[in-house]
């Protein structure tokens, strides 16, 4: 499920430049999280499970953003003062990289929009998206860091339609492989050349 009217959504376009890393990489990378054809049926499980939550989830992250000063910062003008524009756009886009991550082929403009996000993270496209005066770049550390409440957080709502203790822990699972190989591809811009 892809939502178009989704202002700064340009997966699949022009757009978005492409990978510095080609698909055999990405298979390696895959590899390296024991990532493979079950958790592609799983994610696309988890898909069908959270499309109906998106808004309950982000609720929830934002509200764990919201709740911590430095965390917030990253959406503020540096002084304290906090965009809403920016954090609504953010927010819709982030729905969107829910169901992405569960129901996309991990083809090349997969592979191709995960470089553009972590473009959007770093200080490279930071703010241009949404054309807005905000902090010029998310430290990296806390990219990192996410990636358990990203993970731990959303096993409650792959548990809420019914499906067997084996099930969800297999969605689980498949959704923590997939946002660690995403954070992967996002540091692509933090890491010196030659070594990423």
């Amino acid at each position: 499920m892809t939502k178009t009217n989704i202002s700064g959504y340009t997966y699949g376009t022009a757009q978005v430049s492409r990978s510095s890393l080609e698909m055999k990489d990405l298979e390696n990378l895959k590899k390296a999280v024991i990532f493979g054809a079950e958790d592609e049926k799983y994610l696309r499980m988890a898909g069908d499970v959270l499309a109906d939550q998106i808004e309950d989830v982000l609720d929830l992250w934002y509200g764990f953003v919201g709740s911590h000063p430095h965390l917030v910062y990253y959406f503020t003008d540096g002084k304290g003062n906090a965009n809403s524009d920016y954090l609504v756009a953010v927010r819709k886009r982030f729905g969107q990289w829910i169901l992405d991550t569960c129901n996309r082929p991990y083809d090349q403009a997969w592979l191709d929009y995960a470089h553009e996000i972590g473009l959007r993270h770093h200080r490279t496209k930071k703010n241009k998206t949404d054309g807005i005066n905000s902090v010029p770049n998310i430290d990296y550390r806390y990219m990192v860091a996410f990636i358990y409440p990203i993970t731990a957080t959303i096993k409650p709502f792959l548990a809420k339609k019914g499906h067997s203790p084996e099930d969800v822990e297999k969605m689980h699972q498949s959704w923590f492989k997939s946002v660690v190989m995403q954070v992967a591809l996002w540091s692509a811009p933090y890491v010196k050349d030659g070594d990423f």
